[in-house]
């Protein structure tokens, strides 16, 4: 392993709000779910606790709501080493909350729907975040999403490209970005769901996803100007398109899907964390499929969050199999 990285995330908190249930109800129609429960999450957040969990120096800037939910998300982060003192919070609005509906189909996969509603998320001012334009430059990786009003997300890159600083974006949810914001990303790491809405190239299912078409949606990402370009394929594993050449990596085989929620955060927040450790693109992509393959085995967004001597178990166990 190499150095401890210094990773800056600007984002959500959200907490999630979970059920259960074998019959998702079509309109008009109220069915019995299973189970429910609340879980600390929020793609800014979940990213955050990852990498802070996989060993890196992190720093979280986000706002909250002066409530039960914001104190709830603020001790996890701080219990999992991450620097919250920049944390803003809105006198007015509530902390962001999510309604997640899992549909557990018998002998089948779990699948996941979400609603978010963003609260204090949006309410992220420009002037809040000024103070970074001078001590961004102290990070070695910078991490957004789409959680947070998009100006924010402009000025942020803007500040680290300014200083050298590369960025990672994970577009979620989807949305239409500016050339401008585009040209100061250094990587970009949508869904197949993301990946289609940014480019207009469906990735087929047949028999898994069709790579090809990923292929052709990653390099069309990387003609808009991101060099490099990260799509997660689910079940199907994950194609990275950058200037060195196509990897692919196959998702880990063999998994118990309980929760899918969070893999992507899981995913990405392992992949900075190793690049910025020194691994190569392959080691990087290898790594963060393990660390997902555990999250989505557990219930919950923050809580199936692995460590890092649990992933290199996991890898461990995996190679003597």
């Amino acid at each position: 392993m190499g150095k401890r990285p210094k990773i800056l995330v600007v984002g959500s908190f959200v907490m999630d709000q979970i059920a259960t249930t074998r019959v998702v109800p079509e309109e008009g129609q109220t069915v019995l779910g299973k189970t429910f429960h609340k879980a600390p999450g929020g793609k800014g957040a979940n990213q955050a606790v990852q990498m802070a969990r996989l060993g890196a120096d992190v720093t979280m800037i986000g706002k909250l709501g002066h409530d039960a939910n914001g104190k709830e998300l603020l001790a996890v982060c701080r219990k999992a080493g991450i620097n919250v003192s920049e944390v803003l919070y809105d006198d007015t609005e509530a902390t962001g909350c999510a309604v997640i509906i899992l549909e557990v189909v018998p002998g089948g996969s779990t699948k996941n729907r979400i609603i978010v509603i963003p609260g204090s998320n949006m309410t992220i001012q420009p002037e809040e975040v000024a103070f970074l334009k001078d001590e961004i430059g102290a990070y070695d990786l910078v991490l957004l999403q789409h959680e947070i009003p998009m100006e924010i997300n402009e000025i942020i890159a803007e500040f680290a490209d300014e200083k050298g600083v590369p960025v990672m974006l994970n577009p979620a949810p989807a949305a239409q970005l500016s050339r401008k914001f585009i040209s100061h990303l250094t990587y970009i790491s949508p869904n197949e769901h993301e990946a289609a809405a940014m480019t207009g190239i469906k990735v087929h299912r047949e028999n898994g996803f069709n790579l090809e078409e990923a292929k052709v949606a990653a390099s069309v990402l990387r003609g808009f100007g991101v060099d490099n370009v990260v799509i997660t394929l689910g079940e199907s594993g994950v194609l990275m398109d950058t200037p060195q050449g196509i990897f692919y990596k196959p998702a880990v085989p063999d998994v118990n899907v309980v929760d899918p929620t969070a893999a992507g955060d899981s995913f990405v927040g392992a992949f900075c964390t190793r690049i910025c450790m020194g691994d190569g693109y392959g080691e990087a992509l290898s790594f963060a499929n393990h660390t997902a393959a555990i999250t989505v085995s557990r219930m919950g967004a923050m809580p199936s969050l692995p460590e890092l001597h649990e992933v290199e178990e996991f890898i461990r166990s995996k190679k003597e199999q």
